[in-house]
């Protein structure tokens, strides 16, 4: 659909839409430019409070995905004008602003519409040095990659709805979907990274393959060393597989493949939409450990070396 349509074109102009890259990135001077991201989503859980805490995280993490700060934000919202209580409206938006106090951004208005169904989420602005912007594409043959949060969140999500999520896994699955990636992004400046992307909603297979493709390489991830969510393998072999999952593993399916040796359940995991993932870093292997110590310090919730950068194969990701 954008492809009959005129690319952005200016001097200033650092990232656009060209390798589907998490966030654009636009100039003002040397040392100085600004990241423009937007996202917003439908309920992943039944309390507002929570769902406007997680999509606010999920919107503000293209811009840590990138190395820069955001710092102010406009929310969207949809909401029905009738049948529910404007007080679920109220806890969603105090949830988004809570999440974004905790990232030092200050919500500055936003932009509401009526609609049958409910949706939440930020356009956000950041600010980055225009020297150092960590993009989706660079990875190089010897660097590894490093994951820092578990997966599984589609599939307990998709659980949820069902009733047929442990409290104990309700609660991890939110607290990894309401962490921000700053501390992972602080990690991540202190090294020599050559490639960074959040893993949302295209997977763990989907974003690893747009930073190989735009990388001209191969990545080999480990389903062994996979950070996941309790009780994901449970769920998957027991059927909460997401529509997205499957439309990822469609459209991927000349791109990527998973060994034959991959139990059904990591596979699953693998193509698994993620909302409010972690950060996929890919580094040279002789600072993967020093990442994962820093990484381990800042508190984030996985610290894994999945896999490595090899030159370019037959496809562009294999899960092994």
């Amino acid at each position: 659909m954008l492809s009959s349509l005129p690319r952005a074109r200016h001097p200033d102009l650092i990232v656009g839409i060209e390798t589907s890259d998490d966030a654009g990135v636009f100039r003002l001077r040397e040392d100085l430019a600004i990241v423009n991201t937007v996202d917003f989503f439908t309920p992943v859980v039944d309390d507002p409070y929570t769902y406007g805490q997680i999509s606010a995280a999920n919107s503000l993490s293209d811009v840590y995905a990138m190395g820069g700060e955001p710092k102010t934000a406009m929310n969207i919202v949809c909401f029905p004008q009738s049948g529910l209580d404007k007080e679920i409206l109220t806890e969603i938006l105090r949830g988004g602003v809570d999440k974004a106090t905790e990232a030092g951004v200050v919500i500055v208005g936003g932009h509401s519409v009526a609609d049958d169904e409910i949706k939440y989420g930020m356009a956000v602005t950041g600010v980055i040095d225009p020297r150092r912007v960590v993009r989706n594409v660079g990875a190089q043959v010897g660097d590894v990659v490093v994951l820092t949060k578990p997966l599984g969140t589609g599939i307990l999500t998709t659980a949820l709805k069902r009733a047929h999520l442990r409290e104990e896994e309700y609660t991890a699955a939110v607290t990894s979907m309401a962490t921000l990636n700053d501390k992972a992004a602080r990690a991540m400046l202190r090294h020599s990274v050559h490639a960074a992307t959040d893993i949302t909603g295209f997977s763990l297979m989907g974003h690893a393959c747009e930073m190989a493709m735009g990388s001209g390489v191969t990545l080999h991830l480990h389903a062994s060393a996979l950070p996941l969510l309790p009780g994901v393998l449970r769920l998957a072999l027991e059927g909460y597989i997401t529509g997205g999952c499957k439309r990822n593993r469609d459209y991927l399916a000349d791109k990527v493949q998973a060994s034959s040796s991959v139990p059904q359940d990591f596979n699953e995991v693998a193509f698994d939409p993620q909302t409010s993932g972690g950060l996929l870093i890919a580094v040279p292997e002789r600072e993967a450990q020093a990442l994962v110590r820093d990484l381990l310090v800042e508190g984030t919730l996985a610290a894994a070396v999945i896999g490595e950068v090899l030159p370019r194969e037959e496809v562009w990701v294999e899960l092994r």
